[in-house]
């Protein structure tokens, strides 16, 4: 029997994997016969993964007194619900998910995941001292080198995910000495990190800069919309390490001669399924093209070798179609998918086994791929509801939804800008503050409005599919749905806008009788209870499912 490749041996469930075969090994010969699988190989624990955890090993009967701090635990091999034996599908081997639910990605803090001591400390300075069940899975994945994809619901922490493992490589966050010669004379670009849209990557320059601290200027925007020439002044003068901006401006620049990323170790898409549209193909094209790329290394690599020495792939959403998985295929160098406890390597996807809802289809039951759910999308904490109505009152309804939950920051969402305007002055009319938010805004409008937004000053934020990507606003406790989103993945990250970080949250989506099938089909595809509801005497009523 030939001897298999590391990413696509087959893993069983029930057995114990070291992530550290996946980047030590690239084959696995055969022993008496017998294929040797990567479970033969140890558990999966931080040691494996070379990180150092600051507890050290103790007696068994000590492990039995203690619930956290444990330095190595085994995924348990009687787990008879986790355990899937390998089978053949028309000729084709599976792959099956690596389960790491057990302690070592279970971090109770951030030391535990191998990042540098100054760089915690500005995490706790924040207030960020136990990472989510996403952190600890992909940091120290890609402290290791990995191309990733990295899915899980909005407002999981996807976005200190991938900025954590940068940052640590990052002077001054690093730790590198301020005399050694990489601080003196560090002038590449560490990173790059592409949004769809500009309040996203505004957002994510914030987040940055809070790291980074009296270094902010180490982080770069280059959002359309702005000043071009000033941010061209400003990568000459600040040299920054981490630049990120949005896919046409970020091409602009490139092509000006301006933004030098060739020698760039980090290439970060955020909301990828995004960045896969149409209109963003042509950028996009020269973004891959030119960043990692050393001059004269030639546009074709032929080797998965030559790809790794060119740069670090990480894409990033919510939802996770099969276009996605394909284009982190071609991307990226042996990709891993990574969930909240939970890698599995790309290369064990089949074909077909993931559509744009996120659930399983024909191909992927009858191969016994188990795919994640849509429902992972989904923020754990919220409460599904429709109400309906005909559609001259809906303004109406949304009123009385708002003084019945008692929402303090509602963001209601509607699929035409033309409709915004006339939805702010019927709430306006009613003694509500509102405000509208969409692309035909200029920068500082929209600025402007999501401060007041965010400062309790506008009540509800009524906006197009543009604020359902990257808006990060925590104190958000009611999402309304004005008009039905297009399909499952846009209801998710319209939802996606409450109930961040473990916040409790409501979505009520207000609709006409004959779109009530829609919201069936949803919560069909979701795998989650939409239940029907009216308001009456201010109070929100739960009715019968006809």
């Amino acid at each position: 029997m030939p001897a298999l490749s590391a990413t696509r041996a087959f893993l069983h469930f029930g057995d114990s994997l070291s992530l550290r075969n996946l980047s030590g090994l690239t084959r696995i010969p055969p022993l008496n016969g017998r294929v040797r699988f990567l479970s033969d190989f140890g558990p999966l624990t931080l040691a494996s993964l070379g990180l150092k955890n600051d507890v050290e090993t103790i007696s068994r009967n000590a492990k039995n007194k203690l619930q956290e701090g444990v330095s190595t635990i085994e995924v348990p091999k009687n787990n008879t619900k986790k355990k899937v034996n390998q089978k053949r599908n028309n000729g084709v081997k599976e792959t099956k998910s690596i389960d790491i639910g057990a302690a070592p990605f279970a971090a109770k803090s951030f030391s535990e995941l191998g990042l540098p001591s100054l760089l915690i400390e500005r995490l706790e300075k924040e207030g960020f001292t136990v990472p989510t069940d996403v952190q600890a899975a992909a940091i120290p994945t890609i402290l290791r080198n990995h191309d990733v994809v990295i899915q899980s619901y909005t407002g999981s922490g996807k976005t200190l995910a991938y900025l954590l493992p940068i940052l640590s490589h990052v002077f001054p966050l690093n730790g590198v000495n301020s005399s050694s010669d990489q601080a003196q004379n560090r002038t590449d670009i560490e990173a790059v990190i592409v949004a769809p849209s500009r309040e996203l990557g505004m957002q994510i320059v914030r987040e940055t800069e809070k790291l980074l601290g009296p270094d902010r200027r180490l982080v770069q925007q280059l959002v359309g919309g702005a000043n071009r020439s000033r941010q061209e002044e400003a990568l000459k003068k600040n040299k920054p390490a981490i630049v990120v901006g949005t896919p046409g401006r970020i091409a602009e620049i490139s092509a000006a001669g301006k933004l030098h990323t060739h020698g760039c170790r980090y290439l970060v898409l955020d909301e990828v399924d995004e960045l896969l549209a149409f209109n963003f193909r042509e950028d996009m094209q020269r973004i891959l093209d030119h960043v990692g790329r050393r001059s004269g290394a030639g546009l074709r690599a032929s080797s998965s070798s030559v790809k790794r020495a060119e740069r670090q792939t990480i894409l990033v959403s919510a939802t996770v179609p099969f276009s996605v998985i394909r284009a982190a295929r071609s991307w990226g160098c042996d990709p891993l998918l990574v969930q909240a406890n939970m890698v599995t390597p790309l290369q064990s996807l089949p074909p077909g086994s993931v559509d744009f809802s996120g659930t399983p289809t024909s191909a992927s039951l009858n191969s016994n791929f188990q795919a994640q759910p849509a429902v992972q999308s989904l923020p754990p904490n919220l409460n599904h509801y429709y109400c309906v109505t005909r559609i001259q009152h809906k303004v109406e309804v949304l009123r009385r939804c708002i003084h019945a939950l008692d929402a303090k920051s509602v963001i209601a969402f509607m699929n035409h800008t033309k409709q915004l305007k006339d939805a702010v002055y019927k709430l306006e009319a009613r003694g509500m503050k509102a405000a509208e938010l969409h692309g035909d805004l200029s920068k500082l409008a929209r600025s402007t409005i999501l401060k007041d937004f965010r400062n309790g000053e506008v009540r509800v934020l009524l906006t197009s599919e543009l604020s359902a990507r990257g808006l990060d606003v925590p104190e958000c406790d009611l999402v309304v749905n004005l008009e039905l989103p297009t399909d499952s993945i846009h209801y998710a990250h319209r939802a996606g806008r409450t109930g961040r970080l473990g916040r409790k949250g409501n979505v009520v989506t207000i609709c006409e009788e004959a779109e009530v099938f829609v919201v069936r089909k949803l919560q069909k595809q979701l795998s989650i209870p939409i239940q029907s509801c009216e308001f009456a005497e201010g109070k929100l009523v739960i009715t019968k499912d006809e």
